[in-house]
């Protein structure tokens, strides 16, 4: 079964691809590996997952922000790499939590990134190396950023 085939077979419904908010490429493809930018929690209707983790928001909103950033990070790759059958494999994930100092579970947050990727590309494809930690603010107080690496053809 393909990439895109696994997608509409688990009924996941891709935002539209993320505006660029600044100065940078949201992707860049060099020899077999696609780096993407920090993508944020961007949802279907063009708004975002919002606030801090521990204070304005708990930790199941957060990972859901997480899966919903997965699956900007797939919006954005099929735009710039064309179909979403050319990923390999996840190679690194770089996980960012917006939240309140007191608030320690950032690689929980982060797995609802991971595990969105591991049901999407199986455990072997889907699971690459990953960092996760928290910080006091992110742009326009998104609840989450991630960036990524991945192995194309």
């Amino acid at each position: 079964m393909s990439i895109e085939e696994k997608i509409l077979e688990l009924c996941l419904e891709l935002p539209p691809p993320s505006p660029q908010g600044g100065i940078y490429k949201s992707v860049l493809v060099i020899d077999g590996l696609a780096y993407f930018s920090g993508h944020g929690p961007y949802k279907s209707d063009g708004t975002l997952y919002l606030g801090k983790v521990g204070d304005e928001v708990d930790q199941e909103f957060a990972t859901q922000a997480a899966r919903q950033t997965g699956l900007a990070i797939l919006a954005n790759m099929k735009k710039y790499i064309g179909s979403l059958n050319r990923v390999k494999r996840v190679v690194k994930l770089l996980g960012l939590v917006n939240s309140a100092p007191d608030f320690h579970a950032h690689p929980a947050v982060i797995n609802g990134c991971s595990e969105l990727f591991a049901e999407i590309f199986g455990e072997d494809n889907g699971i690459g190396t990953r960092s996760a930690f928290g910080v006091t603010a992110l742009p326009g107080n998104m609840t989450v950023e991630i960036e990524g690496i991945f192995e194309v053809s």
